[in-house]
């Protein structure tokens, strides 16, 4: 231990310079001390607040809210089909052997009953038909002098001026060229009537949807040359299931979206009797306008129904995400649950939703985007949507 006065004699005996150092140590020793005593903390307000606000979750957002309203809106049937003519009209030649001198018509021409659409080469059938009629003048001068003879031989026969054999015989030669007489008369009707077939013409009100006719063509009978499109009718031959066809009956509305997104709407007209065996599906025509669409397009549409009550929510509720439509249903703690939903028709701002996991429940009314499932949110207010 070391003694008092050895630490004083130890003291006196150190240098300036250390006793300088050992000074400064010990006045920042103080210094701190002093500092530490006079730091006061702040007084805390609320401190049972302040810890509720550090534990508690925050709210990712704050919502409206909408409850799914009951409307009447159309009940609709979706459908698919191609456009065809409602009949078409097969145009061929009757003449045989004959050149198609004239051709009238071309693609897309809309024709009249009895209009010429093209003409064969008359050359050998007017040659045919001037032999035709000199046979017949012949027929006939011949028939009139038999049946004089005749006359005569009926007014003498009981006189015994000519045999009896002889009358029969006059009598027979009259009935004779009264019959060529006629056969010639019919083989000039046959030579008008082939004067008259080497004239094409349309059958019905159409129009030309093919035409295979060209000019310097030796036809035969039956050969199509041109195909038409019968008063110009057009319908939707649209396909459906065996069970969605009993829903269909004459005079249902179809509303038919073209290629070009252009709308049109049609009647059902009929119903195929059949079911295909290998689809399953049947056939449901529709009339359409006329000169609406093209014969061989692709269309969509939908049929409607009549009136049906459903479940609405505004578009604004609805949120899309990789291809398929969600809603963000509040659950009672506050926080969303994304729900995936099926939708039907719209009207409007309105737009069916065919599977609401609750239909009195509370859904976020915009900005449902921004959230995921499981976000807290605040709700500040509920939309009434306006009763239809």
């Amino acid at each position: 231990m070391i003694k008092p006065s050895n630490l004083i004699q130890s003291t006196k005996t150190m240098k300036p310079g250390r006793l300088a150092l050992i000074a400064l140590c010990a006045l920042a020793l103080v210094f701190l001390v002093l500092k530490m005593f006079s730091h006061t903390p702040k007084t805390e307000k609320s401190p049972n607040i302040q810890m509720s606000d550090a534990t508690s979750p925050k709210a990712a957002l704050t919502v409206t809210t909408v409850t799914p309203q009951t409307a009447k809106l159309n009940k609709t049937l979706a459908a698919n089909g191609n456009i065809a003519a409602w009949q078409e009209a097969s145009i061929g030649a009757e003449v045989n052997g004959l050149p198609l001198r004239e051709v009238l018509v071309n693609l897309g021409d809309t024709v009249r009953r009895g209009q010429v659409l093209a003409r064969f080469s008359t050359t050998t059938i007017e040659a045919d038909l001037a032999q035709a009629q000199a046979n017949l003048a012949e027929a006939n001068a011949a028939a009139l002098e038999a049946a004089g003879n005749a006359s005569r031989a009926r007014s003498i026969q009981d006189t015994g001026a000519l045999s009896k054999q002889q009358v029969e015989q006059l009598i027979s030669a009259e009935a004779t060229t009264k019959a060529r007489l006629e056969a010639m008369e019919a083989a000039v009707e046959t030579q008008k009537l082939k004067l008259g077939q080497t004239n094409v013409v349309a059958p019905d009100y159409g129009i030309i949807s093919s035409r295979t006719a060209t000019v310097g063509q030796i036809a035969s009978p039956g050969q199509e040359l041109f195909h038409m499109i019968q008063q110009g009718r057009i319908e939707w031959r649209a396909d459906l299931t065996a069970a969605d066809s009993a829903l269909m009956h004459k005079g249902v509305i179809a509303h038919i979206t073209l290629p070009n997104s252009i709308e049109i709407k049609g009647a059902v007209r009929s119903l195929d009797p059949m079911v295909d065996s290998n689809t399953r599906n049947t056939k449901v025509f529709v009339d359409i306008p006329a000169g609406s669409a093209k014969p061989g397009m692709f269309a969509r549409g939908y049929f409607v129904l009549g009136k049906t009550d459903v479940l609405t929510l505004p578009a604004n509720a609805i949120v899309m995400r990789d291809g398929f439509d969600y809603v963000m249903l509040i659950e009672g703690n506050g926080r969303v649950k994304q729900v995936k939903v099926n939708l039907g028709q719209r009207s409007g701002d309105k737009v069916e939703v065919t599977n609401l996991p609750a239909a009195d429940g509370q859904y976020v009314a915009n900005g449902g985007s921004f959230l995921t499932d499981g976000d807290l949110v605040k709700v500040v207010s509920n939309i009434a949507q306006p009763a239809k």
